[in-house]
């Protein structure tokens, strides 16, 4: 997984409430669509017409935006249905870090588990933000830093997030569960070789 320490980019305002997993992707798109193309139809009912087109109208089809590696989103953003693809199609489109006063709490952690990161801000402190990146092409660059929980705008205000402990260090690392648990390999090892002698019979169909 790749790693999450400091990331610097365009952040995009996309203040809607109730955002859900089947609205950032459409369930017919996650069957018959390869992972590495579901970034085509992110937020597709809200980005595209009717008829396919751009809707001008939506941000992420807007400059600076286009290029977003960051998403401020409303409350209650990926609810819904445990859908993993919503944060494939998110990153697909190249974002890698979202913040919202709330999520869906599958959501929440898929995002850990592929290597985005998620950060949970006051409703408050959101839409500052957002007014800020929205006032001028040149403000809408924000610099996430993971490793000293900071978010820094593009005129150097400061504002702190928290990370639980060791989500921050998955990300930091490019950790996922299953990394983690081989980072105890040579402690597995020891224990099976141990319970082999104690309860040989657990192994006996196993050639050992």
């Amino acid at each position: 997984m790749e790693k999450f320490t400091v990331l610097k980019g365009v952040a995009a305002p996309l203040l809607v409430p109730n955002i859900d997993t089947d609205r950032i992707i459409r369930i017919e798109r996650c069957a018959g669509v390869p992972r590495e193309r579901q970034g085509e139809y992110l937020l597709e009912m809200m980005r595209l017409n009717a008829d396919g087109s751009e809707n001008p109208e939506f941000v992420l089809n807007q400059p600076p935006y286009r290029e977003a590696k960051i998403l401020l989103a409303a409350e209650n953003f990926g609810c819904g249905s445990s859908r993993e693809n919503a944060v494939w199609a998110l990153m697909g489109w190249g974002l890698r870090c979202v913040i919202a006063p709330s999520f869906g709490d599958i959501f929440f952690g898929n995002c850990f588990q592929n290597g985005m990161l998620p950060i949970r801000l006051s409703t408050v402190s959101v839409e500052r933000l957002a007014a800020g990146v929205g006032a001028d092409a040149r403000d809408a660059v924000l610099t996430v830093d993971l490793e000293r929980q900071r978010i820094v705008t593009a005129k150097g205000e400061e504002i702190v997030f928290e990370v639980e402990p060791l989500r921050r260090r998955m990300l930091l690392e490019g950790l996922d569960e299953i990394g983690l648990t081989l980072e105890h390999e040579g402690e597995i090892a020891a224990f099976q070789s141990r319970d082999r002698i104690e309860r040989p019979w657990l192994y006996a169909r196993d050639g050992g």
